[in-house]
């Protein structure tokens, strides 16, 4: 009986890039980025953000009339920081250094300066501005934060377990809480450009990330990717097989990011706890392809796209870059499908300023691959 054919094969494909494509990775990079240390927003009203942080199950870590500084269980340092301002934006992601002199580093190959950061504990930190115009910094913590008790994971009869008074549990029944989903620490975030080798580039030889999976649109692969997954290099110890996601398209934004939680029981508990509490879902709960997470995608009263995942792939520097196509389908090995609000696909008027722009202007985007990514989302 020949191989069954699916959506699904190939999508972290042994074959690789084809000759001439993208290496996914720099030969020489200035740094190599230990992960993502945190993300920085501002809103107008803090008290509001730290409502719905303590529901999705996030910590304070400090709070002063200015900032909110929310942290996982994990130690190190916080997830995300939120400052006061008249208006809701993300500012940009905040990446961890090994080590002190790689702030150095940095600082001298880009001509900035090495300067003091306002993260509770201290420490020091290169501020940088990416190709799309993303800020991006680069910090050393001085005194990560301390690991605080976190949800316990559920104990799981599987259908391999002896039926016999070893079983994994017996004479026990469990129920997962009705509670947020605590949790343990921030994952990765996805971002939107227009000039997406550029930006990818950089990534690559600034911080010495390395590319895990290239998404490409369906009959344009000779053009090159238009999604890429980022992981941090740590050579032998593995890594999260993303830290970083960047996708061409029309805006130059936040897209989501993505916050580690203890089990599927946990992320799915959490999720009614959302619910009863009126917020949003916006996609879940499934799993995905690129990465295997457990998923579930929801908008905070700002409108922003967090995610709760949970069991994702991990990799060493050792395994190459996957080449797949890209499409709407091909973003979850099982769960509902996905949605509209989830893929930004809502016709506003601001979306379509923006696709305007990015056609006028000098960008990566010109009528066929808007075509095709329109096609590809709705695939």
């Amino acid at each position: 009986m020949p191989d069954l054919v699916t959506p699904h094969q190939d999508l972290h494909s042994e074959r690789g890039a084809l000759r001439g494509e993208h290496p996914g990775r720099s030969r020489n990079p200035v740094i190599k980025a230990a992960d993502l240390a945190w993300l920085e927003f501002e809103k107008p009203d803090l008290d509001r953000a730290e409502v719905f942080a303590r529901d999705f199950g996030f910590g304070v870590a400090a709070r002063t009339p200015d900032a909110l500084w929310l942290r996982g269980v994990f130690g190190g340092p916080p997830c995300m920081v939120i400052r006061a301002a008249p208006v809701s934006r993300f500012v940009g992601p905040v990446f961890r250094a090994a080590e002190r002199a790689d702030l150095a580093r940095l600082a001298r190959v880009t001509g900035t300066s090495v300067v003091p950061s306002d993260v509770p504990g201290g420490g020091e930190a290169v501020a940088l501005l990416d190709p799309s115009g993303f800020p991006v910094r680069v910090a050393h913590c001085a005194e990560p934060l301390a690991a605080l008790p976190g949800q316990r994971a559920l104990t799981l009869n599987t259908g391999a377990a002896p039926r016999t008074r070893t079983a994994p549990r017996v004479d026990v029944t469990q129920r997962a809480p009705r509670e947020p989903a605590r949790v343990q620490r921030l994952g990765h975030v996805v971002l939107e450009t227009r000039v997406f080798r550029r930006t990818l580039d950089w990534y690559l030889d600034t911080l010495g990330l390395i590319v895990s999976d290239f998404l490409f649109l369906d009959g344009q692969r000779e053009r090159g990717p238009t999604m890429a997954f980022l992981r941090c290099d740590r050579g032998g110890v593995p890594a999260d097989h993303h830290t970083l996601a960047l996708h061409l398209g029309p805006g130059t934004g936040y897209v989501h990011s993505a916050y580690q939680v203890t089990d599927l029981d946990a992320l799915a508990a959490g999720g009614e706890y959302l619910t009863e509490r009126g917020y949003q879902r916006s996609w879940g709960i499934g799993r995905h392809i690129q990465g295997s997470q457990l998923f579930d995608y929801w908008r905070d009263p700002d409108r922003f796209m967090l995610e709760h995942f949970a069991d994702g792939d991990l990799f060493t520097c050792d395994i190459e870059a996957g080449w797949a196509p890209m499409s709407g389908s091909g973003l979850a090995q099982w769960g509902p499908p996905v949605t509209r609000d989830f893929l930004g696909a809502s016709p506003s008027p601001a979306r379509l300023r923006e696709v305007l722009r990015a056609l006028r202007d000098d960008t990566e985007l010109d009528p066929p691959r808007l075509l095709a990514l329109l096609k590809a989302m709705n695939s």
